[in-house]
């Protein structure tokens, strides 16, 4: 039996523009990626800008047999980002990978 894996990808890019410290983009973070984890069962992790506290860069990544899955789990990830208090979602990429 041939089977498909699909991974999807997606990289956010934040803007803080209330945040004046790393401590502070850490709760904006952890709250974050708390929430996307959770509501949506993918993995998620903090993946560059760790040292600049006003930019916040969120890895977002999921498993399934459907591209077609993958980018609605992946684009209802960026809609919920977009309403996000306290980070202004400044772009984002989505890449769907197939095996």
């Amino acid at each position: 039996m041939d089977t498909e894996m699909v991974v999807g990808t997606c990289e956010l890019i934040f803007q803080l523009p209330e945040n004046h410290s790393l401590k502070g983009k850490r709760q904006v973070c952890r709250s974050l990626v708390q929430r996307i984890r959770s509501r949506f069962n993918v993995s998620v992790a903090e993946v560059a800008d760790l040292d600049r506290w006003q930019t916040l860069a969120i890895g977002v990544t999921c498993a399934t047999n459907d591209s077609r899955h993958a980018h609605e789990v992946l684009s209802k990830v960026v809609d919920f980002a977009e309403e996000h208090g306290g980070a202004v979602l400044h772009q984002h990429h989505i890449e769907i990978l197939r095996t």
